[in-house]
């Protein structure tokens, strides 16, 4: 493969003027549209935000390539960010290299630089000519680009390795330190010619957005130039790129993890689960005391209700505890085929497929509809299972903008190539409470000739006069695929899947999470089928769920807290995790049950009580914990 055909192929991003992602390739003509097109969609999928902003550059490389071996590789395993950095000043200390503890002070500095830091090793003076743009390395990829198809998703690791032999084979260079400046991605690496490139697998915490490059360069004034022309001129591929080193050092099982673990309690990260001694309901005993819980997603309270909680009964008694298999072998039951019927009727749909949860019918239905050569277009806010089962579908994923429609629809037009396009939404978001507009989400999965897929878990039995979710208040149509689940307003335990008997028969066939997994017992399948019919017996539970949460949200909002909420969760944003810890601590000792909702489930800084009410909960327990909540967070 002659360096004549080769192109160089480039991505920037930002959002609001700030750097959101960068990337390059150079590959042959026949590569250049596809990878254009990957690097496109990388960009519209990072972590960081979904960018306003995305240049694509493909430019054919005149003259030579130049070819060097890869540095060679070492990876330390670290296991804090203060003893990740330790060891980065250490290898810079080896090689000469002193004042490390200021250059590692200097990156929330180029945190938002486009480039890198250019420094003289030895008095840190900035020689970088833009200190807003930075110093850029660029035209240099991995040697193997050349003759491989192109793939889509970002190798921290190869890319790192690339960057950083470019680097040190420029004249004056001397080192080079970077930490990512990808909130979820906490590795770094010190690299010189001497060391190689040693890779620390923490050097930050996760969440921090703060990282970027600083190149270090020892030599005369006027040598400067000649390295930026070598960094942001030169094409250069790196030959012989190792695969990832194994940690040096002690690797025994378990070593580390009391550090993770201590880490996270230092973060106010750290979780346990909570036993509550009694039936669920509107108050409950915790620790021998009764309080008052605002945290329950058994919304109409319907879990602890006699026909319910008999027809569980009378179906263990009848059929047993356990289906003893899954569904296509020996799982299947009169209960399960009842409930799948009553599903569909009451959701007006052809059919209906239940699960054994509702994480399982949406990881299932995404990664059955939609694979390699496909296109997943998700919701930023979406659900970890809606994520999940993106990421296990392999199918590209873009990431829009939360509610942003017109988002959507430009995601989807970047897709008109794929064999098959999803568009997936959460109905009513788990931690904000907010609803998709259903019907501008159908119109534009239609314009664009993709399946829609909305998961209504948190609508089923709270939405709509009866609680038939989302097309029901607006009047409008269903989505090709509406997932659910049977553990919140319907008092069970399971997920479903409804749409059209082609979908469900197609699910039946191809769902994995449907076809590996032993059959939810007959008695939650009938506990279900009793509170649906609950549900459309005495829809009074839906108007009073609704009134419920109207007068917590005036309550709140007269002793000063911002409330708002089109469901039955009420948000009530903190933002540091510590105080939100706080915070619910005190309510409990108060006599409520709100817990803190913290990073990961939510962005770091944005850390909020969440209140869930029920249709049972009384005007008196809702007032006095729009009060608490108040006096707790003032």
């Amino acid at each position: 493969m002659s360096d004549a055909a080769a192109y160089s192929v480039k991505m920037r991003a930002s959002r609001a003027g700030a750097h959101v992602s960068g990337a390059e390739r150079i590959v042959t003509a026949s590569s250049v549209p596809k990878v254009a097109a990957l690097l496109a969609e990388r960009a519209l999928s990072h972590s960081k935000g979904v960018p306003d902003f995305v240049n694509v550059k493909v430019e054919a490389l005149q003259g030579p390539v130049r070819r060097v071996k890869a540095l060679p590789v070492e990876t330390h395993v670290t296991h804090s960010a203060a003893e990740g950095r330790a060891l980065a000043a250490k290898l810079l200390a080896s090689v000469g290299i002193g004042r490390a503890d200021e250059i590692l002070a200097l990156f929330p500095e180029s945190h938002g630089m486009r480039g890198a830091m250019l420094l003289d090793a030895d008095t840190l003076e900035r020689l970088e000519p833009d200190r807003e743009r930075g110093v850029r390395a660029t035209y240099m990829d991995d040697v193997e680009s050349l003759g491989k198809s192109p793939v889509c998703g970002k190798n921290h690791y190869a890319e790192a390795i690339v960057l950083a032999t470019k680097v040190q084979n420029a004249p004056g260079i001397v080192g080079e330190v970077c930490v990512s400046d990808d909130p979820d991605y906490v590795t770094g690496y010190v690299a010189t010619r001497e060391l190689g490139y040693r890779r620390i697998t923490v050097v930050k915490d996760r969440g921090d957005p703060n990282g970027g490059r600083i190149f270090l360069y020892r030599g005369p004034r006027e040598g400067v130039a000649e390295t930026l022309r070598f960094l942001e001129r030169t094409p250069l591929l790196v030959t012989d790129v190792p695969s990832l080193a194994a940690p040096s050092g002690p690797t025994r099982r378990f070593e580390g993890l009391e550090r993770d673990l201590d880490a996270r309690r230092e973060e106010g990260l750290f979780r346990q689960c909570r036993t509550l001694e009694s039936k669920t309901g509107p108050a409950a005993l915790v620790g021998g005391r009764e309080l008052v819980v605002m945290a329950s997603n058994d919304y109409l309270d319907l879990a602890r209700d006699e026909r319910v909680v008999e027809a569980a009964a009378s179906a263990a008694r009848e059929w047993g505890a356990g289906s003893g298999g899954a569904r296509l072998t020996t799982g299947t039951q009169p209960p399960h085929v009842a409930l799948e019927r009553a599903i569909a009727e009451f959701k007006r749909a052809e059919s209906a497929l239940a699960y054994a949860t509702g994480y399982m019918a949406n990881v299932g239905a995404i990664s059955a509809l939609v694979g390699r050569g496909d296109a997943v277009v998700s919701d930023e806010l979406n659900h970890a299972s809606i994520i999940d089962g993106c990421r296990l579908s392999g199918a590209d994923v873009l990431v829009y903008r939360h509610g942003d429609l017109d988002d959507l629809a430009r995601k989807l037009a970047l897709c008109r190539s794929r064999r098959r396009r999803l568009a997936v939404s959460d109905g009513v978001f788990s931690m904000d409470g907010d609803l998709l507009d259903l019907p501008r989400f159908l119109e534009v999965c239609e314009r664009h000739d993709a399946f829609s897929m909305v998961d209504e878990a948190h609508a089923i039995g709270v939405i709509g006069e009866t609680g038939r979710g989302l097309s029901e208040l607006f009047g409008c149509g269903s989505p090709d695929v509406t997932v659910g689940t049977l553990s919140k307003a319907l008092g069970s335990e399971g997920g479903f899947v409804c749409g059209s008997r082609l979908l469900v028969d197609y699910l039946r066939n191809m769902s994995r999470s449907f076809i590996f997994s032993t059959a939810p017992g007959a008695p939650s399948a009938a506990a279900a089928l009793a509170a649906l019919k609950a549900l459309e017996a005495e829809p009074w539970r839906v108007a009073r769920l609704r009134e419920n949460v109207a007068f917590l949200v005036s309550v709140l909002r007269r002793h000063g807290v911002e409330a708002k909420s089109e469901s039955a969760i009420v948000p009530v944003v903190v933002g540091d995790e510590k105080r939100a810890l706080a915070a619910s601590a005190a309510l409990e000792a108060r006599g409520f049950l709100i817990p803190a909702i913290r990073y990961p489930t939510v962005a770091r800084g944005s850390a909020r009580l969440r209140v869930a009410v029920m249709s049972a909960h009384s005007e008196s327990q809702l007032r006095a914990a729009a009060e608490a909540i108040a006096s707790c967070i003032s």
